[in-house]
């Protein structure tokens, strides 16, 4: 088993795609993919998924909430390639195509505990101001055949975008056997204790960013 390997340690990610702030939209839905390195492999859990699609309250004029869970558990030798978080938000255009209205990616947190990230959307943009014109009529925005590739930088330089909303994940991160295998990812104190019997990492304190 994993767990009886000294030089393995398991990541746990719990928590949920809370929202997102889309002011010039409504009626969005976001998928989600994790990326990592070629040492990290899942070992429960979902890899990727979709959100239903919801509108925006009466309350909060621009919040979208879709409260989607996330929940997953990776195991690794080494914390290169450690993983990241893809989110892909779509909606139909006045033309009722399905396009993109945002990519976004966050780390995972490093630090066992309860997190909240709130990751900044864009969109990749026409070159050209016929190609936009023509994107607009034709109802095609340029979009990533692979929305993974948010997450690399090979090629990245060369695609132009523009910042377009946010959205909004909280995480609850537990880890095993990082210490073990020499890997410090928090400052100790007595929340940050390992549970005798379980071995897991995992921190009562709230980090915000």
């Amino acid at each position: 088993m994993a767990t009886g390997n000294p030089s393995v340690f398991l990541l746990t990610v719990n928590g949920q795609i809370e929202g997102a702030n889309f002011p010039e939209y409504d009626n969005l839905y976001c998928k989600y993919c994790f990326v990592y390195g070629h040492d990290w492999a899942p070992t429960s859990g979902l890899e990727e998924g979709i959100t239903q699609i919801t509108c925006k309250g009466s309350q909060s004029s621009h919040r979208l909430i879709w409260n989607f869970p996330l929940e997953t558990t990776f195991k690794s030798t080494n914390p290169s390639g450690w993983p990241q978080l893809v989110v892909s938000v779509y909606g139909l255009d006045v033309f009722g195509n399905d396009v993109v209205r945002g990519y976004g990616v966050t780390h995972i947190p490093f630090t066992p505990g309860q997190h909240t990230r709130t990751i900044p959307m864009f969109v990749p943009e026409p070159t050209w101001r016929l190609q936009k014109f023509t994107s607009w009529l034709l109802g095609r925005r340029p979009e990533y055949t692979d929305p993974k590739v948010v997450a690399q930088g090979e090629g990245r330089e060369v695609t132009r975008v523009r910042s377009q909303g946010f959205v909004t994940v909280s995480f609850h991160i537990m880890t095993k056997d990082m210490k073990k295998l020499g890997y410090d990812t928090g400052p100790s104190s007595p929340l940050n204790t390992p549970s005798a019997t379980s071995g897991w990492s995992t921190e009562e304190q709230q980090y915000t960013t």
